[in-house]
Formats: structure tokens, sequence, C-alpha cells
């Protein structure tokens, strides 16, 4: 008995594969804030993309009288309604002149975030290989771990403006790779690609049989008259793609979570197959507000553009306030974020700093979080996410304390000579 409890004792009940996950740098920011608070900061968060806002008034009294109907509480059934998978399937036709069947290309998802983190249990084998981006969100490689896939790496370099060189991945990887999986436009980076790209990505996996994944999460939030396009566009690309949308960031929705994939019709089922016995599918109400958000984005002009519009305006003041206080950060064409590498003193000094040593001290010094590049893979380290969800004021307000920041710590800065 002593020895039995003495194992017991010592034993662990957490999973070896929850330390890859690589989720760990949010909770550490965390830590941070509640430090910053507890030293009198104010804090101005920019590290969780969550927006700041919710949705329309209308979607949310469409959900609220949904809500109110006592036959929308029983199971809501795990493919999605009719209505939901038709609406969305209609949507697709009108955004991105594609056409999906919604009984078989088209599954609801408790928010895109949903489908990734299941995708790799649902059409790998353990031991299979995966091609993810680096710097990528932590999810894509934290659910190849739980699947027990092994992940290989595509690097987004700066010098390449931050697209893969399709060209770099080796043949043997090709034959091995069950899946690629790709984000444009793209968390952390708001990496823009053309169908052009996407007709060699789609050429590829045809020829190596890899399936495309396509993370289309950001697709109503390019600027400058940049509308996003889908990999599902390239003719034939529905034999060998799946791509997933969310209502999160495109209507406000977060809370909601629900999305869809779309695509080739043995992933989806696939993708449908595990779910079935996972989870009873989205609450009704909830659907039918995200069909009637799909109808509001239909009825749309061009001219009328969500969200976008809104988060243009904080890039444009965030960028312009930050250059004020001293540090140049690309204009991001998509999204709700900066990729922003550290400032050069912080760079180039004689004992450069890290992306996490910028991000707590500056945190800790200002108020002002945001998270640390290497949160998103190797390649991310040297860089920071600043994320566009709050106020006009209060991102002024971060620029003028980042500002600060940079102008003390720049005297103790000592710059190496550069060739």
């Amino acid at each position: 008995m002593e020895t039995l409890s003495k194992h017991t004792s010592e034993r662990s009940w957490r999973a070896d594969k929850l330390s890859q996950l690589g989720s760990s740098i949010f909770s550490e920011v965390s830590e941070w804030r509640l430090e910053a608070l507890q030293s009198g900061r104010h804090i101005i968060d920019l590290s969780i993309g969550s927006p700041d806002l919710g949705p329309s008034v209308e979607i949310r009294e469409s959900l609220s009288q949904e809500a109110l109907k006592e036959e929308n509480y029983t199971y809501p059934g795990t493919r999605g309604s009719a209505e939901f998978r038709g609406q969305s399937a209609a949507w697709m036709k009108h955004r991105f002149g594609v056409e999906v069947d919604s009984e078989t290309e088209l599954l609801s998802l408790m928010g895109s975030q949903d489908g990734l983190s299941h995708l790799a249990q649902a059409v790998c084998n353990p031991g299979d290989i995966a091609i993810v981006p680096n710097p990528g969100y932590p999810i894509y490689s934290g659910a190849l771990a739980i699947a027990g896939v092994t992940p290989w790496y595509l690097p987004l370099k700066e010098e390449n403006e931050f697209l893969p060189d399709l060209d770099d991945i080796p043949e043997e990887i090709w034959t091995k790779a069950t899946f690629i999986l790709l984000n444009f436009p793209g968390n952390p980076i708001a990496v823009r690609a053309d169908l052009a790209f996407f007709a060699k990505l789609v050429g590829l996996a045809k020829k190596w049989n890899v399936l495309v994944v396509h993370d289309l999460a950001y697709s109503e939030m390019g600027f400058d008259g940049y509308r996003p396009v889908s990999v599902l566009q390239v003719p034939g690309a529905r034999e060998i793609a799946v791509e997933f949308h969310s209502f999160s960031k495109s209507f406000n929705m977060a809370g909601c979570r629900i999305g869809f994939v779309a695509g080739n019709a043995d992933a989806v089922g696939a993708l449908r197959e595990l779910k079935s016995n996972i989870d009873f599918g989205i609450f009704k109400p909830i659907q039918a507000a995200a069909i009637y958000a799909l109808e509001q984005a239909m009825a749309y002009s061009e001219e009328e553009d969500g969200v976008a519009s809104l988060y243009q305006q904080r890039r444009d003041i965030l960028v312009a306030s930050l250059a004020e206080a001293g540090w140049n950060v690309p204009k991001p064409e998509a999204t709700m974020f900066l990729w922003a590498r550290l400032p050069e003193g912080f760079r180039n000094s004689s004992a450069p700093w890290s992306s996490r040593r910028f991000a707590r001290e500056l945190l800790l010094a200002t108020g002002v979080a945001v998270i640390p590049g290497d949160a998103f893979g190797s390649e991310g380290e040297g860089y920071v996410r600043i994320a566009l969800v709050q106020e006009e004021a209060a991102l002024q307000e971060a620029a003028q304390r980042i500002g600060k920041f940079i102008r003390e710590h720049s005297e103790s800065l000592h710059v190496k000579d550069l060739e």
C-alpha cells in the first residue's frame, strides 16, 4: 500500500503533449499584466486579438428573438442547420464567386479555431507530416501536437515580404506531407497573397496529393481597396483544398463561437465525422444570427466594407502615432494587427533585447501590453504583435507611452556600428 500511495502521489496527470501547444506566452503576458496592475499601471491591452465592439444591433436583436423560442433548445446537430449551411454557401458565391455544395462541402464550426484544432485528428494519422507557417497562429502547430503529427515549418521572412517560398519545400517533404496550412491575410503577419500564388500552391498540392488548408478568418478586413481572395477561386481547388471562415472578426461575433469550413468533400466529411463524436453543434439562435449577418453582408455595396474601415482608421492612427514617437512600423494591408520589428536600438545594441524582454519591460514600465513575436514561432523573434483592439484615443496614448519608453532606454543602449 505504501508503494502504491507513493506512486500515486508522484504521478502527473498532465499529458506531455500539452507542453507543445505553444500558448503559454498568453498566460505569461496575463501574469505580466497583473504585475503591472499591482504596481499601479493603467493597462492598455493590445495583446489579444479580441474585437472590442459587438455585432450590429440588428444581429443582436435576431439572436435575442431566436433565443426566446422554446423549440431552439433541442440539440442543434453537428453539421449545422440546412439554413445556415445554405446561407454560408450563398455568401461564398456572392463574395468570391465560388460554388460549394452545402450538403457535402460545408460544415458549421464553433469558430474557425474549433475546426483548425480538430482537422489534423480527422485527416492525419499519428506520425504524419504537415506543413505549417513559421511564424503562425499557435493552434496550427498545437493541433499537430495533439494529433501526434510532425510539423514541418515553412519560414515567412521579411526579405521575401513574408510570403513563403513554395519552391524551397523539399520534395521529400511534399511526398510525406498530408496537408499544407497557410493563412492569407495572416495572424500574426498580414501577408497578402494573390490568385497567382494560390494557383501555384494548388498546382503543387495536386502534383504531390497534399491537402491545402487555408485559414481565411480575416476575409473582410482588407484595407485601401484590397479585398482578400479565396483559394477556392482557383479552378479545381475544391478537389484539393478546404478553407476556414470565421464570424468572430468579420462581424464582431467572437463570443458567439461560429464559423464554417468549405471545400474538399472528403476532408470536410472526415472533420464532420470526428466532430459528431465530440459535440452536438452550435446553439440554433447563434446560427440564426449568423445567417442574418451574412444577409446583411450580401446587401452591402462594395463601398460599405463592414469592419474594414474601422480597423483601417485605427491602423492609420497607430502607425502615424508610433512614427511620431520614433518607431517606424509598416502599415499592414489587412487584419487587426501590426507586426513590428523591435526598434533599432533594441535590435542592434551590444546586448540585443529579445522580443520577450521587450514586451515584458514595456508592459511593466508603461502598461501597454503586446505579444512577443516568438510566441508564434522561431521566425517571430525580433518582432512583436500589436492588436488594434482599442479606441483611437487609447491607441494614441499607447503610442506616446511607447515613445517615452524607447527614448528612456535609448540612452542606455549602445548601438553597434553597422556596416
